[in-house]
């Protein structure tokens, strides 16, 4: 659903994560931004989330992991995403700790290569926020 001056997002985690706290903090930065925000939780099942995006046709999809299974988990979640017709060109992002030994410049070009928009690995939020500004502009043209 269009939002005036904000885009519709959708933020989740990979199924094998059950941290919450992240998922409330990006809901609550992207709602102060102006942005129309459905937060799914944590252990989100890809067909669920597959399920739930065709339904909604966010703007952005947003994945958040703390677990250290943000490589593995989300691989295979992109690839999903990816293959259904109607996500395929939706953006989606990726961040948190996505390996279990510190951050990795590989680790980020395999999420890049297997069909992230973006990774934000181990960032605060003010590394995302010039991107999804660029976003914005480009969803609500």
């Amino acid at each position: 659903m269009p939002v005036p001056g904000g885009m519709s997002v959708v933020v989740t985690s990979v199924a094998s994560d059950s941290h919450t706290w992240n998922l409330v903090y990006l809901q609550l930065v992207l709602t102060e931004l102006g942005h129309c925000v459905r937060n799914l939780g944590p252990c989100v099942p890809g067909r669920l989330l597959l399920d739930e995006c065709r339904r909604d046709r966010p703007d952005l999809i947003v994945v958040s992991t703390v677990n250290g299974h943000g490589l593995l988990d989300g691989t295979r979640l992109i690839a999903d995403i990816r293959r259904c017709p109607e996500l395929a060109a939706t953006p989606v992002v990726i961040g948190g700790k996505l390996g279990v030994r510190g951050s990795d410049r590989q680790r980020r070009e395999w999420l890049l290569a297997a069909g992230f928009t973006e990774v934000f690995e181990e960032t605060g939020a003010a590394a995302v926020l010039p991107f999804l500004a660029r976003l914005t502009e480009s969803v609500l043209r």
